[in-house]
Formats: structure tokens, sequence, C-alpha cells
């Protein structure tokens, strides 16, 4: 048997076996998928907000320097072209399916986690002063709590501030340190600049966040640690750490390629039995026909003698 080398997994020879496989794990995602459109349709939290509260939280309300629209771009979209540009270069179908199921669970598993915490905590936003009182002018019920006049859903934007997290960039930057074998201990430190890059604009957008007045920065902090873990305990589920021998490639590929190995090995050993047994059918044979050559003469002679004794006999 032919053992299998590094890019004759095709999505036309293997992409039907990998989806049939892992079928369950895609819908977990679709039901992730509702939970995240379920997380943001209910109402978060309205914590108290007292008029001392304010004063932290006047900033003006601005449009975002990233629009939102702008996410699921460099999220998701951009990841998912370099997942498609490795599999053009290696032709590895195992890779290309586990980069992109795992870049999604990052991202709706941190979706999820963020969005129960935002509409747990219900922490205002440092514009939530406009958002409330568009006109400027605030008003307070007798415990003291605002009581808003502004635009229902501008107003319960405001009120989910907590966390802001980017786990899309970080799954990327995972993946790519194991393609470029960053951790190979050769001294090519270069390579960080390209594992690096992509938490980069993570950071900048989380900043800019901060900027334009829509988080605080302990919620960009927070945000980041959060999807970075979960970036990085998706990724270990279908790669190795990026410091491994082996972290270039996914974990499916390498069984694939052992179990070709093994069955490769087995067929070798039947081949060689079945040698082995030839070989002593020849072998076989030849002994057998030897010993009939053998007995023939053997019979050949006790022919002859009897002969002669009868010739003998009748001369007496």
């Amino acid at each position: 048997m032919q053992e299998v080398q590094l890019g004759s997994h095709t999505l036309r020879s293997h992409g039907v076996s990998v989806a049939k496989t892992h079928m369950h794990d895609w819908l977990i995602l679709m039901l992730l998928v509702l939970l995240e459109i379920c997380l943001y349709i209910i109402h978060p939290f309205y914590r108290f907000v007292g008029k001392d509260m304010m004063t932290d939280l006047k900033y003006p309300l601005k449009s975002n320097t990233v629009p939102i629209w702008a996410v699921p771009i460099y999220a998701i979209l951009l990841p998912i072209a370099i997942f498609l540009f490795v599999y053009y270069r290696r032709r590895d179908v195992y890779d290309l399916h586990h980069a992109i199921l795992g870049l999604f669970f990052s991202v709706l598993v941190t979706g999820v986690l963020t969005d129960s915490i935002k509409n747990a905590v219900g922490r205002p936003r440092p514009d939530f002063f406009w958002r409330c009182f568009p006109d400027g002018k605030d008003f307070y019920d007798k415990w003291g709590d605002v009581v808003c006049h502004g635009d229902i859903n501008v107003i319960k934007e405001g009120h989910k501030s907590f966390p802001r997290s980017f786990a899309g960039l970080g799954f990327l930057s995972l993946y790519l340190s194991g393609k470029v074998k960053v951790f190979d201990r050769k001294g090519h430190i270069a390579k960080l600049c390209i594992v690096f890059l992509p938490l980069l604009v993570a950071s900048l957008v989380g900043i800019s966040r901060v900027d334009d007045y829509w988080h605080h920065w302990q919620d960009v902090f927070a945000g980041g640690l959060l999807g970075l873990t979960v970036a990085t305990f998706c990724y270990l589920q279908f790669f190795p750490p990026p410091y491994h021998e082996e972290g270039w490639g996914p974990y499916a590929y390498f069984r694939v390629l052992e179990e070709s190995r093994s069955s490769a090995q087995a067929a070798n050993m039947v081949d060689m039995r079945n040698g082995r047994a030839a070989q002593a059918d020849v072998g076989n044979q030849e002994e057998e026909g030897s010993s009939h050559g053998f007995m023939g003469l053997h019979l050949a002679d006790d022919q002859s003698a009897l002969t002669l004794e009868e010739l003998e006999t009748g001369r007496r």
C-alpha cells in the first residue's frame, strides 16, 4: 500500500468524510449561533447609575473608528483567506477544515461568554450619559437612579461595556506560529513579526474602542485575556502546541499518516508471509520429485533382480 504523503488529502478526496466525522461539531456550532442571537436580543441588566456616578460616564457619544461591519472581515474572513492560501500550497483538507472549525468555535464561544457576562453585569459605557440623556437634561427617580429618555436601543447598548474580546485574531496568531515554526530553535526571530501582527491589529482595534469611549480600558484588557484563553483552548483541540515538532499540522493528519504506515507495514508482512509460503511449496514439490525418482530407481533395481533370479532358476 502506498504511503499517504502531505498534500494528498484534498477537498475532493477527503472533504465529505471529514465533514461527516465532525457533523456533531457543526451542529453544536449552529446552536452557538442561535444562542448568540438570543443573547444579543435580550435586555442586559440595568445597573443602578446615580448622579455622582455620571462624572465618569459623560464622555461624548461617537461612532466607532473601526465600524461594526468590519469586525467579521478582520476577525473571520481574513483568517479564512489565510487558511485557504495554506490549503492551496499544501492540499491538506484536515488543516483547512480544522482551522475553520477552530476559528468559528473560538469566535462563537468567546461571543457567548462575553455577551452573557455583558448582560449579567450591565456595566454602563463611558458615553452612557449622552445615551441616556441625548438632550443633556438628566433626570433621576426618588432613589437617585437615572430615568433615561433616549432611544431604547441606544440605551440598551449603553449597558454592554464589559468585556470586549478578540478571539479570531488570537486564533490566527497561534495558527501562524505553528505554520512558520516560530519555535524551531533556529533563531529566526523575524518569524515573530508574523505571529505578533494579528495581535497588534487586535490591540489597535481594542484601543480604538477605548478612544471612541465605547469601552473602559478594563473591558478591553479582561476581554483580551478571555479571547486569547478561549482561542488557545480551541486551537489545541485540533493542532499540537506551536513549540511541538509536529506543530505545523493538525492531529488528524498525523493520525491518518500513522494509520497509513501501519496498513502499509501490515500489507508488507502479509506479502512476506505469502512469499515464504510460496517458497516452502516449491521446496516441498522439489523434495517430492526427488523422492519419487529415488523410489523409481529402487523399483527398477528390484525388477531387474527378479528377472535374473528367474533366468537362473530356469537354467537350473
